[in-house]
């Protein structure tokens, strides 16, 4: 890991992409077969506003640390990487989990409370480099118990008691280029976009 992506300025605008491949075929009577590659990553294109130099030279200078597609670091993007339900909740895994599920039991919570996570949330295990979406909606029940259905599947172990990361959702990211270039003009604004892939 090499450090933090600059946090301002933030950015103007954020595409999101989620790939996940698949190998499908056409059989001559053009029935469709499809079988899933397994594994699935996150893509981020980020687009920043017109900068002046001294709010651009920091950002460039990180962009050239990391040598192309070398480096792995880490991007935290606050417009989408916090829950839209109860930001002041800190759920817990609640029996350990295995490779290849897709929903947990989460304890921890507050007794009967609605949308504490929403459907489209990122959230992030701790000790994992993987980032998830939740699929449903999540309420807790009398005991403060939920249940957590997210995508893409488990792609590692989760120990019983871990915690969740639903504000500030870090994601490992790299470069998807070995090429870091920017444009200026006589105004003194710097424009800069970058492309970055999750690696899980």
């Amino acid at each position: 890991m090499s450090g933090t992506f600059p946090s301002t300025p933030a950015p103007s605008s954020i595409s999101v992409d989620s790939i996940e491949p698949s190998l499908v075929s056409v059989t001559v009577d053009l029935t469709r077969q499809v079988r899933s590659r397994g594994g699935q990553r996150w893509a981020f294109s980020v687009t920043f506003p017109p900068m002046e130099r001294s709010s651009f030279d920091p950002i460039f200078a990180f962009s050239v640390k990391q040598r192309g597609q070398y480096e792995t670091f880490t991007f935290v993007p606050k417009t989408i990487g916090t829950t839209r339900g109860v930001t002041t909740e800190n759920p817990v895994v609640d029996g350990a989990l295995a490779v290849g599920v897709n929903a947990a039991a989460v304890d921890g919570l507050t007794a009967s409370t609605s949308n504490i996570l929403r459907s489209g949330d990122f959230f992030k295990f701790s000790g994992h480099n993987k980032v998830y979406m939740c699929t449903a909606d999540m309420t807790s029940d009398g005991s403060g118990d939920a249940t957590l259905s997210f995508a893409p599947k488990l792609s590692t172990a989760v120990a019983d008691n871990e915690t969740i990361t639903i504000n500030n959702v870090p994601f490992n990211v790299a470069f998807s280029s070995d090429v870091a270039s920017y444009g200026t003009n006589e105004t003194g604004y710097y424009s800069f976009d970058v492309e970055l892939v999750e690696v899980p």
